[in-house]
């Protein structure tokens, strides 16, 4: 067999002007719409395509070393395009080959494919695993977990309001957005599931209902990874610490100064945990107190997957 790469499409042929046969009442669409930042997500066909050159010829050289910080624009903000069909999947390798030949060979634009790729591998597993469509775990075993049922603090996550700034930062940003950078969506997914115990299938329907890149296969494989209840060789004990993960992320907090004003007059040494501050400096900061304790609840979480587990 070749190894030739997989050929973009052609785009379908206009169809000749002329009158539509039969009567047709067209059907009133009263879809919900709000507004959003055109500038940072291509709404059609053509910006989206300009969108994708441009990146992949100035700044996806940088993307490995960048994507990780929500502070800087280091990521490429085509996964709206590519929910919408906007772009496929080919254009993208396709563009990333003109501007990078090498990039199969582990060089520049490596590390963005491998992202193209899990989103593709993530629509495949569902195509093949159609129960998870269907609300169901990859893991079987996964679904003895005993979840809490605990809607004040689903709501205080759903908000922005759990006393933890990089988690608190990144819901507001989806709240307001409809996009969230994708190592926040890790952090707030490890911390619905692995913190409060919250079943991942609210954060799976929470995010489905407020990202504008909302995609099935892509959200699914996202919360089930996090949840570690997917295809992930990982074990169930992969726990984030949010605190920490703002400190490697947003060491400065200019993210979480972006999304959290109340906390614009806490030092920077201290961004991360505010409440420990406020009480020293003896002063009040309109901002929560974190509604749960990690090392606590990380303990309370590994109990509840080694129980599950161990009633297969």
């Amino acid at each position: 067999m070749g190894e030739e790469l997989p050929e973009c499409v052609n785009p379908p042929k206009v169809r000749p002007a002329g009158a539509l046969t039969g009567k047709l009442t067209p059907i009133e669409l009263n879809y919900p719409q709000q507004s959003f930042d055109t500038t940072w997500f291509a709404a059609d066909e053509k910006s989206a395509q300009a969108r994708l050159r441009h990146f992949c010829q100035y700044d996806v050289a940088n993307y490995d070393m960048q994507r990780d910080f929500p502070a800087v624009d280091g990521t490429s903000r085509l996964s709206a395009s590519l929910a919408l069909g906007a772009l496929s999947p080919r254009q993208c390798l396709h563009a990333l080959l003109k501007a990078h030949p090498d990039a199969l060979e582990g060089k520049t634009g490596a590390v963005w494919l491998s992202e193209l790729i899990w989103r593709e591998f993530y629509r495949h597993l569902i195509t093949y695993h159609p129960n998870l469509c269907k609300h169901r775990p990859f893991i079987d075993w996964t679904d003895n977990v005993q979840w809490n049922n605990d809607s004040a603090a689903l709501t205080a996550w759903q908000q922005g309001k759990t006393g933890y700034p990089i988690v608190d930062a990144a819901m507001r940003q989806l709240n307001q957005t409809g996009w969230m950078h994708n190592r926040l969506r890790m952090i707030v997914a490890s911390f619905l599931v692995k913190d409060l115990l919250i079943n991942w299938r609210q954060g799976e329907r929470y995010f489905m209902s407020q990202l504008i890149d909302g995609d099935l296969a892509a959200n699914n494989g996202g919360w089930q990874w996090a949840a570690s209840t997917g295809t992930d060789a990982a074990p169930y004990f992969r726990i984030f610490n949010p605190t920490t993960q703002g400190e490697r992320f947003d060491k400065q907090g200019a993210f979480i100064r972006q999304w959290l004003p109340e906390l614009t007059d806490v030092p920077t040494t201290a961004i991360h945990t505010p409440w420990i501050w406020a009480d020293k400096a003896q002063r009040t900061i309109d901002y929560p107190r974190p509604i749960v304790d990690h090392k606590l609840a990380r303990n309370q979480t590994l109990a509840a997957y080694e129980a599950a587990r161990k009633r297969i």
